[in-house]
């Protein structure tokens, strides 16, 4: 608990005592401290101040005796309950609104929002399976686990990624080649340090994932943007535009924003881009389990032959952002390095995460989950284009792609993306404007509005909040 400044002023002459009083006293009436909320004993406190507890419990006194705090015996002291309401100039706290200037979409740390990118179902995640996991795995904890952990991650974690991906993506991988990541920045930033020199040239989709922007824009990588189209990255716009870059970023499963998915001309031509300029692929599959009108397609880097692709998962899409967990598969000549670079740049990984996703994974939970979550996310999906349809069909058109987590809704009439969104922020929904995503590229107004956290009886009222909210 914070009153204040962190020392008292032992030259002032207002007693030491009076100083405490004063420091309670404004806090409850700033709202700081809030009724019924416990304070620390006197001798906790004199003991935090350096100061005598006869000292605190003068202060305490005199603010019992005027009703500001009430002591309970043996359960301590506590803030008047009903002191509020005799405070005329008490300024309560108050949650910070969302900024409405903000146009850019922004990782929040609040439970989801309507309409929240990126978000996967919350709500239908097994927490008592999950919890279940994590306590057999901390009542196991050995003095052998507790020591330095491998720097490319759980070897446990390892094997079943790469048995997941051999089953699912198409990806044929040994463990070995397997790193454990702080999520899919925690990748790029391994990658930026393994692969590119400052100046480097880097194809991005247009538009595409503002974060992967920001991280090689902060590099000072020359940054190549290459627009998509219906058939997704214009493998052939980017070679005119720098046939020689080092590095392509690309989401051919599900195309970030957009939602097209890479066809097999483009993914050739792309693959042999990069075998004849020496080039790296970095294929971002960060929803590529999630398809509605077919199975899932294959990954990119199951075509790959010359071993130009080097693959990025994550599991913030499939189990819950909070892990910060990702995984790339690396060619064997780049592990040596890469182990290096992990060594000094990823501290934050969670050994006890990772142990619990293995468990998951081998136990056939995490195979049996993303079924769950398909099939709900595709009847999410539906409830919330028909209620759009039919109350704002006359304001917005709703393009359904083949997979991912989010829809489009592009205005009929000429309005900004961007101010519907400030709009709809201000009244608590989290949309956000394709144009945000856009380098230089003009791909029209959107809005992106994620449906895995909106069920389905409630997605007509969620859209008429939504509808109230922009005609504002």
């Amino acid at each position: 608990m914070k009153l204040g400044q962190p020392e008292l002023d032992r030259h002032s002459r207002t007693p030491v005592y009076r100083q405490v009083y004063d420091r309670f006293r404004d806090a409850i009436a700033r709202g700081q401290l809030a009724p019924g909320e416990r304070l620390p004993s006197a001798r906790s406190l004199a003991s935090q101040l350096g100061t005598a507890r006869g000292t605190i419990d003068v202060a305490y006194n005199m603010l019992a005796g005027e009703g500001y705090i009430i002591g309970q015996g043996a359960a301590g002291t506590i803030v008047a309950p009903g002191i509020a309401q005799h405070l005329p100039n008490v300024k309560k706290r108050q949650k910070t609104a969302p900024r409405a200037s903000d146009d850019r979409p922004s990782l929040r740390l609040e439970k989801a929002r309507p309409f929240q990118m990126g978000m996967p179902a919350l709500d239908a995640f097994p927490r008592k399976l999950w919890s279940r996991l994590a306590m057999r795995r901390a009542r196991s904890l050995t003095p052998a686990m507790m020591v330095y952990p491998d720097p490319l991650g759980d070897r446990a974690l390892r094997d079943q990624i790469a048995s997941y991906l051999a089953i699912a993506r198409g990806i044929q991988c040994s463990a070995q080649q397997v790193v454990i990541t702080s999520g899919f920045q925690g990748a790029l930033g391994l990658l930026k340090e393994l692969l590119l020199h400052r100046g480097d040239s880097v194809w991005l989709e247009d538009p595409g994932y503002f974060m992967t922007r920001r991280a090689f824009e902060i590099t000072g990588a020359d940054i190549v943007p290459v627009p998509v189209d219906d058939e997704g990255l214009c493998v052939d716009a980017g070679i005119a535009l720098n046939a020689h870059a080092r590095i392509a970023v690309v989401t051919p499963s599900h195309q970030a924003p957009l939602g097209v998915s890479l066809s097999l001309p483009r993914r050739l031509a792309l693959l042999d881009w990069a075998r004849q300029n020496d080039a790296w692929i970095i294929e971002d599959d960060y929803d590529g389990e999630f398809r509605y009108t077919s199975r899932p397609l294959p990954a990119l880097k199951s075509l790959d032959q010359a071993d130009r692709v080097i693959y990025a998962g994550t599991f913030s899409k499939v189990l819950f952002p909070a892990l910060r967990l990702g995984y790339l598969v690396l060619p064997e000549n780049l592990l040596d390095r890469c182990a290096e670079i992990s060594l000094l740049l990823q501290s934050g990984r969670s050994l006890l995460n990772e142990q619990i996703i293995a468990d998951f994974m081998a136990e056939g939970h995490f195979a049996r989950h993303i079924r769950r979550m398909r099939q709900l996310y595709a009847d999410r999906r539906t409830a919330l284009a028909d209620a759009l349809t039919d109350r704002m069909g006359n304001r917005f058109r709703v393009d359904l792609a083949a997979g991912g987590l989010h829809l489009l809704a592009r205005p009929k009439r000429r309005e900004s993306d961007r101010a519907l969104v400030r709009k709809a922020t201000a009244c608590g929904l989290a949309p956000a404007a394709l144009s945000t995503y856009c380098i230089k590229r003009d791909c029209g107004s959107a809005l992106l509005l994620g449906f895995t956290n909106i069920p389905a009886e409630t997605a007509p009222r969620t859209v008429r909040l939504l509808e109230q909210a922009l005609a504002a």
